[in-house]
């Protein structure tokens, strides 16, 4: 198992990493819609390219930063018995819910999205809006998302075993949003 948890540790460190990137990449996206904003309204000038690079930056915010969102367990959760139940039932329920809900669709989506980035990157597939942009970085970054949610995922199964064993400690507690 300390195999494992080696691994899980160098997941979680991509994961924090990709994370922190995805913090600036918000930071950017805002920078390059208020500056495309002021040009719009001061030099009525504006880009299409501008546009789509703040769409493709929320794009990678969100698909990239799923896996630091689930390492840090702040993913949205249905929460009908899981602040109800004790930390090694909710080990449990987190166990079942990784291996047969979020790594089967994940890997399956991995697998969806690889193909569709290849074609795009082969026909150097470009936007149809005048001055767009490349469309096989964002298509890059759906595989790219969906395979570090399925190591995060891999990571989470790995930690909540070896919390089943005594291993480790894991906080399972979580926090229900106030409705």
């Amino acid at each position: 198992m300390g195999i494992l948890l080696s691994f899980s540790r160098i997941v979680d460190r991509v994961s924090h990493a990709v994370g922190v990137l995805s913090e600036y990449l918000i930071m950017l996206c805002c920078l390059i819609s208020a500056g495309n904003a002021i040009i719009r309204y001061t030099f009525n000038y504006s880009s299409n390219g501008w546009l789509e690079i703040q769409w493709y930056l929320f794009a990678f915010v969100v698909i990239l930063g799923a896996s630091h969102t689930l390492r840090t367990n702040e993913h949205v959760r249905v929460d009908l018995i899981y602040g109800w139940v004790s930390d090694r039932t909710r080990i449990w329920i987190d166990i079942f819910g990784l291996i047969f809900l979020l790594l089967p669709a994940c890997a399956y989506l991995a697998w969806l999205c690889w193909p569709y980035f290849v074609l795009s990157y082969n026909q150097h597939e470009i936007s149809s809006n005048a001055g767009g942009l490349l469309r096989w970085p964002v298509k890059l970054i759906m595989f790219a998302g969906f395979a570090l949610l399925c190591l995060q995922g891999l990571s989470e199964l790995i930690k909540r075993i070896s919390a089943l064993t005594g291993q480790i400690h894991i906080d399972t507690t979580y926090e229900k949003p106030l409705q």
